[in-house]
């Protein structure tokens, strides 16, 4: 096993090499720590609905990936998924940054849940969502991040 602190930077590493996050999410920025993860992402007209604001999908990303990291950080063996993602829009954001934080809140053998809030550059919820997340059969690489 690798220390806590070489894992959460593979998967801080992980996450800045994926595709998605190269191509569409440039300038996003993962902060992982025990049970925890902190997403910053700057807000971009790309990002946004006919409404011109950003887009719900964008705020479904940010908050199951910031409790998808809470989780993955105590998990050193397999990849996670998620099960289930609830969430809830609070209000529109259109410009600036917005962070994500995630925490772990329950976990046994294979099951895990995770909350995560998602603030705008006033500091001001506009999302939450909470989800379940289980443990894959996909082994994390040593490689990996």
């Amino acid at each position: 096993m690798i220390t806590l602190e070489i894992h959460y930077r593979k998967l801080e590493n992980m996450y800045h090499l994926g595709p998605i996050n190269r191509e569409l999410y440039k300038g996003v920025q993962l902060t992982v720590s025990h049970e925890r993860a902190e997403i910053i992402q700057p807000i971009e007209s790309k990002f946004f609905h006919a409404g011109q604001s950003l887009h719900g999908s964008v705020y479904f990303k940010l908050l199951d990936d910031a409790a998808y990291f809470a989780v993955q950080s105590t998990i050193q063996d397999f990849f996670i998924l998620t099960t289930t993602f609830n969430i809830q829009l609070l209000r529109p954001v259109t410009s600036g940054t917005v962070k994500a934080v995630g925490n772990l809140t329950f976990k046994s053998k294979n099951l895990f849940i995770a909350d995560a809030i998602l603030y705008d550059e006033k500091n001001r919820e506009v999302a939450r969502g909470s989800g379940t997340f289980i443990k894959s059969q996909h082994l994390l690489s040593e490689k990996m991040g």
